[in-house]
């Protein structure tokens, strides 16, 4: 009788033992029965105040609309971009987010990889490369971008900034952009378009720091924006950029903040250059949850759908400033007026 409980013992384990074994070799995804959204940073990290904070926000809010969760990853060097997308896949998300184009190169390498896995890049277009061959055409049915129509509210935004530097006595406006890249530049370009659109005259001074982190950097490309003039800087450099606006509030010239509203900086913010990276994160992660996920191809987010907008204006602004603002807003909405989008 000793034997044969001692066998049966022996069988019990060998069972458990295996199972362990099974559950151990098996892809945590298989184990994964609840909605799951991840979103990957890029090296700015999702303290940056803007950008990256913003997509952490439309996943945590997508996924708890989905009844799921959000799992975010921190990139503290580009070398972490696709062992981090790798973590997702193998935890089985439903969704994989990234937050901007320094993600382009490893998300196309995953989509390629895990065809059956979903993706999204913010701030790019699956229309270009890598995710695209050389005439345009998406390559990843699995990739979705998510792009803005910044050169909207940033048109708009120029036209606000000539106004209060002539009221300051001068004609001279400002842009620190981060890396030369087509995201950067449709900010910028159409900054400057908005500012000689409503005050003839008005010079815009650009300068890029290659970086989107150093604050330091950002600093004294405007500091000496401001010994050359500048009444109004805008920065376009994500957390690298809040050193542009300190050397605004430095020097007691307006500041204008990018991505999200930027106002609560202190009263040196003119306003910001909304893009709801947060809102079109959420809605492509419901997207994924409800089945309506689409890839290869591009959802925009503009000044119509609300995507894009004008931040918080201060109120030191007079309302005749900001009303010829808004009629331009409505010029483009009409299709009047259309913002270059390359400097």
């Amino acid at each position: 009788m000793k034997g044969r409980t001692t066998a049966i013992g022996a069988v019990l384990a060998l069972v458990a033992a295996t199972a362990l074994i099974v559950s151990a070799a098996a892809p945590a995804g298989s184990q994964q029965d609840t909605f799951l959204a991840g979103v990957v940073s890029d090296v700015g990290r999702f303290n940056d105040k803007g950008f990256n904070q913003l997509a952490l926000k439309g996943c945590k809010s997508g996924a708890k609309k989905a009844k799921g969760t959000c799992r975010a990853l921190e990139s503290k060097a580009t070398s972490d971009y696709i062992p981090n997308f790798t973590r997702l896949v193998r935890d089985g998300a439903d969704i994989s987010v990234a937050t901007g184009f320094l993600l382009a190169d490893g998300t196309a390498k995953m989509a390629k990889r895990f065809p059956k896995s979903n993706f999204a890049i913010v701030d790019y277009s699956v229309k270009a490369s890598p995710f695209a061959n050389n005439k345009g055409k998406p390559l990843y049915k699995n990739v979705v971008g998510l792009t803005f129509a910044t050169n909207q509210n940033s048109y708009m935004i120029g036209c606000l900034a000539a106004q209060m530097a002539k009221r300051a006595g001068g004609n001279v406006i400002s842009a620190v952009g981060g890396i030369k890249i087509p995201t950067v530049d449709i900010f910028i370009a159409a900054y400057r378009a908005g500012a000689a659109k409503c005050v003839k005259g008005t010079r815009t001074l650009i300068d890029y720091s290659q970086d989107f982190v150093d604050q330091a950097k950002c600093k004294e490309l405007a500091l000496n924006q401001i010994e050359r003039g500048s009444k109004v800087v805008f920065q376009v450099a994500g957390g690298c950029g809040l050193g542009a606006l300190d050397a605004a509030k430095e020097q007691k010239v307006w500041g204008v903040g990018v991505d999200t509203d930027q106002s609560f900086l202190g009263a040196h913010i003119l306003t910001s250059a909304v893009k709801r990276v947060d809102v079109s994160v959420e809605t492509v992660v419901l997207a994924a949850k409800n089945g309506t996920f689409k890839g290869g191809r591009d959802l925009t987010f503009n000044l119509k759908n609300n995507g894009v907008a004008v931040g918080k204006i201060n109120r030191r602004v007079p309302k005749a400033y900001v009303t010829k603002m808004n009629q331009i807003g409505k010029q483009i909405l009409a299709g009047k007026i259309k913002p270059p989008t390359k400097v």
